[in-house]
């Protein structure tokens, strides 16, 4: 009998999707058993700190990777969305699973949608990504930070520290948690890169393990994921920082969003690409070097100054 060891944290949704991925393994290839490392990683263990200052997402990843890299695990499971674009040498990430519903909800037990919360409401998140877009629409609203796995964040807003919060819609759908929320509303952000799909890691070196990863493929998300992770390694932004992208397959085209700015909402700068599928190459660094020709490096160095300008940024 073979065995595949995958390296995942240990929340609630990570345990979700690595078990989804070990099914999925386990019943495409006869002969091979998944076995799955759980990791508590440092991004989930410091709860009272934002994450940019702890070094943004990276710290989902890191404890993960380290696995690997000791010959602990073969592949590790990732949300897409938190993986750094810088890979250690002796890892890749081969794969992407088919991207899901990528919107960002507005949740609370009060106020029925963002236009009903009253002004100075206090509504929770921690992604300066989605507190810019929230704040350029309301800025009248308070922002506080928001930490801890999926259940902790629903009770807080149940005990009434918040007004409202938002997440992402995919990781309450697949704990099955929207029917505990009153109001639910799907915003119309910009999300992040790789929101809503799966990445798969692996030990560049294992043939076999990346056979098996490859089968996990979707090529459209690759596609896409790839062109939102070009633009972000080339602009210079970090998981944590205040910027929203997002590619998408129209028929024949290609197009490719980016939106970033100030926490605060305001100096947004926003634009677009498309092209044939088939010239798309180059897509997510063509719309970087038109953002960064705009001034975008000088406002996300702004940003980055005023997002916690009472706080000095922990290095571990």
């Amino acid at each position: 009998m073979e065995k595949i060891i995958i390296a995942t944290r240990a929340s609630a949704l990570a345990l979700w999707q690595a078990y989804h991925i070990k099914t999925r393994i386990e019943t495409g290839f006869v002969g091979v058993t998944v076995e799955l490392n759980e990791i508590t990683s440092t991004g989930d263990k410091i709860l009272d700190k934002p994450l940019a200052l702890i070094g943004g997402k990276g710290h989902f990843t890191k404890e993960l990777e380290d696995e690997m890299l000791a010959g602990n695990a073969h592949l590790a499971v990732h949300s897409l969305k938190d993986v750094p674009t810088y890979i250690p040498e002796g890892l890749e990430l081969c794969a992407i699973t088919t991207r899901q519903d990528q919107s960002d909800v507005l949740l609370s037990h009060t106020y029925e949608n963002l236009d009903a919360l009253p002004k100075g409401a206090v509504v929770g998140t921690t992604s300066l990504r989605r507190r810019m877009q929230l704040l350029e629409r309301r800025p009248d609203l308070q922002v506080k930070e928001l930490r801890g796995n999926v259940n902790t964040r629903l009770r807080k807003l149940k005990e009434g520290e918040y007004d409202a919060i938002i997440l992402a819609y995919i990781g309450l759908f697949r704990l099955d948690l929207l029917k505990e929320i009153p109001y639910v509303e799907k915003l119309d952000f910009i999300p992040p890169m790789g929101q809503a799909a799966l990445g798969i890691e692996i030990i560049s070196s294992n043939d076999r393990v990346r056979q098996i990863a490859m089968s996990l493929n979707d090529e459209a998300s690759f596609l896409c994921t790839k062109l939102e992770r070009d633009f972000v390694s080339k602009i210079g932004a970090g998981c944590s920082a205040p910027v929203a992208v997002n590619a998408v397959i129209e028929g024949q085209q290609m197009r490719i969003k980016a939106m970033l700015g100030y926490p605060d909402g305001t100096h947004i700068m926003q634009e677009e690409l498309t092209s044939s599928i088939e010239r798309c190459e180059h897509l997510g660094k063509d719309l970087a070097d038109i953002m960064i020709e705009k001034g975008a490096l000088d406002i996300l160095s702004e940003a980055e100054a005023i997002a916690f300008k009472d706080q000095m940024p922990q290095r571990l």
